[in-house]
């Protein structure tokens, strides 16, 4: 008498691939969780019904404890911040992969103490499944809270003192380095920058960046003032640059909010851009386009950061461990050099 052998179980990854999704989309799937489009969830459950899937009962208890929410925690708790288009282009990223989910996207501006202890206080007892982290600035202690939540956390940009495990972020040294070869090319020669907030990794790197290229071509790269990613310190910034080096033929400048506030003061002094100064911004926000020359700028994929993060996060979620992300930028030629 012949025993028949035993029919092996199909595994996840089997039904992910039957399915046409990815394995973390199909555990999302199947452990019922709230995040996942429509046609995913019925591609999955026609390849569990097909291939006779049956999913482990104890992984999936522990998978359905979930909040239905996600926390994008910033680092500061200044007003103006929201006047920047960066961090609404963030946020629409972020809601691009969110709203094919069920989960609730909650903001948290986390500088003062009584935000940091509302935070922690929110990952602690599980509120959230998870949470994205931007902006934070040297010895940031929101970088301890994350080291110590219980919940998945990805960094929106390298912080500067470490770099965590999961984040994704743009080439900022890299493009600072193409905006200031792109001036070096264009024949000037008296070359300074207005930098963002310097204990940021993004402002770290873009002024790595302008000093990497003034280096190789041999130029001093000693004209620096600092404007912290606002319109109104690109503004004052310029003044002091002026002052200080009144034969300044071009000026990178880490944000186009700073930019913006760097060509009012050019203008006012009677400086014709690109003419007398040459200008390169960073981000290639709209604005960008309709100043007055419109400004060439280093494009990076805001809402792909955004949109990245999110994804990061939902693979987290859902036991996968993703590789870190860099997205790459790149020279927008306008008018302004």
């Amino acid at each position: 008498m012949t025993t028949e052998t035993p029919r092996r179980q199909p595994t996840l990854d089997e039904v992910a691939e039957r399915a046409g999704v990815s394995r973390s989309a199909a555990s999302r799937v199947i452990n019922n969780a709230p995040h996942v489009s429509r046609a995913k969830r019925e591609a999955v459950r026609r390849a569990v019904d097909d291939l006779g899937y049956v999913p482990n009962a104890t992984a999936r208890a522990l998978a359905t404890q979930q909040a239905g929410s996600v926390v994008l925690a910033i680092s500061g708790d200044d007003p103006g911040m929201f006047a920047d288009p960066f961090f609404a282009e963030v946020v629409v990223g972020v809601n691009s992969v969110l709203e094919e989910t069920e989960l609730e996207l909650m903001l948290s501006l986390a500088t003062s103490s009584r935000g940091q202890a509302r935070l922690e206080q929110l990952l602690r007892t599980r509120q959230a499944d998870g949470v994205m982290l931007m902006s934070l600035h040297g010895d940031d202690p929101l970088a301890a809270l994350a080291a110590n939540a219980s919940v998945p956390v990805v960094f929106g940009g390298r912080p500067l003192n470490f770099e965590p495990r999961y984040y994704v972020d743009a080439d900022n040294r890299g493009g600072a380095r193409l905006a200031t070869e792109h001036l070096v090319a264009a024949g000037r020669r008296r070359i300074a920058t207005i930098t963002g907030r310097l204990d940021e990794g993004a402002g770290m790197a873009r002024l790595q960046g302008f000093q990497d290229a003034l280096a190789v071509a041999g130029l001093d790269n000693t004209l620096v003032e600092n404007g912290e990613f606002r319109e109104d310190g690109g503004s004052i910034a310029m003044t002091k640059l002026l002052d200080r080096a009144p034969d300044l033929d071009a000026v990178f400048i880490a944000s186009d909010q700073m930019a913006i506030g760097a060509l009012r003061v050019l203008a006012r002094a009677g400086r014709d851009v690109p003419g007398d100064v040459s200008i390169v911004g960073f981000n290639d926000i709209t604005s960008a386009r309709h100043t007055e020359p419109p400004l060439t700028t280093v494009n990076q994929p805001i809402h792909a950061l955004g949109r990245e993060m999110a994804r990061m996060l939902l693979a987290l979620m859902s036991g996968d461990q993703p590789s870190p992300l860099i997205l790459p930028t790149q020279l927008v030629i306008r008018s302004s050099v």
